[in-house]
């Protein structure tokens, strides 16, 4: 599941995601990551900077349970928003250079199964949901899985920003 293959969001933000289909014509729309990448990547920079500020709000309005202002002046910024989006749909549109699934087959979870985990995954995150992080738990049930009960996929949200701390303190002292 992508922030854009799937408009799981799109039901609960509605606006966010009207805002997010403005720069892309309703004949790219099949896959919206392609089409943000195009635009993202056009030798024209207004083109660029209208799909950078398109795409830099869609994930300032579903990044974390509780939206501020300050999420979206940031991505209002022209350079901060093409940076953002850019770097995000290229690992996006080549897959994180993983075939599907690869992650969680067993030969790759072998590759790291000792290294102590910890996995804090926000219950309301609609980027990569709780079930991509229960999936790697069943998988891989050495790791330490909390699911963040107030939380999107943010680590700047309050709850899991302390939990982050707590684990970086837990391992520098291993």
């Amino acid at each position: 599941m992508s922030i854009s293959g799937s408009k799981a969001a799109s039901h609960i933000f509605p606006e966010a995601w009207d805002e997010y289909l403005v720069p892309i014509p309703e004949d790219e729309r099949y896959d919206m990551m392609a089409a943000h990448h195009k635009y993202l990547t056009s030798d024209d920079v207004k083109v660029r900077t209208k799909a950078a500020k398109a795409w830099s709000n869609w994930l300032a309005s579903i990044s974390k349970l509780r939206t501020n202002h300050n999420d979206f002046a940031l991505a209002g910024t022209d350079e901060w928003a093409l940076a953002f989006a850019r770097i995000a749909t290229h690992y996006f549109v080549n897959g994180g250079w993983m075939r599907d699934g690869q992650l969680l087959e067993k030969q790759s979870i072998n590759k790291i199964r000792h290294i102590p985990t910890t996995v804090i995954q926000g219950r309301y995150d609609m980027v990569c949901p709780a079930t991509t992080a229960y999936a790697l738990k069943k998988v891989f049930p050495e790791i330490n899985l909390i699911i963040v009960p107030d939380a999107g996929p943010s680590a700047r949200e309050v709850s899991t920003s302390d939990l982050l701390t707590k684990a970086a303190d837990h391992y520098s002292s291993l």
